[in-house]
């Protein structure tokens, strides 16, 4: 009589991972250098990995380094990277860096999140879309996206809201599933919730342009802007790859001139 092994904890996480990258298990073996016998063992809890084969499968399936340590511990090793919180003594260093880049940044808006979209800091511009916005949203932690998409956030001052809330429901989509950063899926659904509400398609396409612009009914005069996101080289510590700075610029000659006048 046989008993059926079932898979690991460890074993269903790399299936995951692989059917995330929509790789098969063949395809998995011929980039990593490793039978596709042995991946359906490891899939199926039958063998046990050693850390350097964890390592290895998780770089060649591009896991961030937060999947890196979940596949590390399930398959029983401590894990590999670090995770100092934002505030840590040893990322001081990296804050002050990180603060002249936001400071830099004015007299437009910048604003530095976590793998969660959730803000760590902001410049002084950054007053130019919390002005906006429904006080009741800005206690922390202040999640960008719920902030941009929230019916008393800044939707109902984007003049394109149809083609803006899906790019940033496609964008959110994109990271859900290539991050395992936790609870970007239900934010995911909270912002379809908001489109849906308000009677707008999450799955919308902009049409005829070359940058998606974001376009706000301000007080004072209507201002065109668009952003760019960025984040740190090489990190090797799971807080500092998922933090990343998105920094908006003018997009026409009327807004750079209000926010030169207010900010500098």
């Amino acid at each position: 009589m046989t008993t059926a092994t079932l898979p690991s904890s460890f074993g269903m996480m790399l299936r995951d991972w692989r059917q995330r990258r929509r790789l098969t298990q063949l395809d998995l073996g011929l980039q990593a250098d490793v039978s596709a016998r042995h991946l359906s063992f490891l899939e199926t809890g039958r063998s046990k990995p050693s850390r350097d084969m964890v390592l290895h499968l998780s770089e060649e399936l591009d896991v961030p380094l937060r999947g890196r340590n979940e596949l590390m511990v399930a398959a029983g090793y401590a894990p590999a990277y670090t995770e100092l919180g934002f505030d840590a003594e040893e990322l001081a260093e990296v804050r002050s860096s990180l603060g002249r880049i936001l400071d830099g940044h004015d007299p437009y808006p910048a604003v530095l999140v976590d793998g969660s979209w959730n803000l760590l800091a902001g410049n002084r511009a950054v007053a130019l879309l919390t002005d906006l916005v429904d006080p009741a949203l800005l206690a922390p932690p202040i999640n960008v996206m719920r902030v941009s998409l929230h019916p008393r956030g800044l939707a109902p001052h984007v003049v394109d809201l149809p083609e803006y809330a899906a790019h940033l429901v496609s964008r959110l989509r994109r990271q859900a599933e290539r991050a395992a950063t936790t609870g970007l899926r239900a934010l995911l659904g909270e912002l379809v919730g908001y489109c849906r509400d308000a009677g707008l398609d999450p799955t919308a396409q902009p049409h005829d342009r070359i940058v998606l612009p974001l376009r706000l009914r301000h007080p004072d005069q209507e201002l065109t802007m668009f952003s760019t996101v960025a984040v740190l080289g090489a990190p090797l510590d799971v807080t500092l790859e998922e933090v990343a700075i998105e920094s908006f610029f003018p997009g026409d000659d009327a807004t750079a001139a209000y926010l030169r006048k207010r900010f500098d």
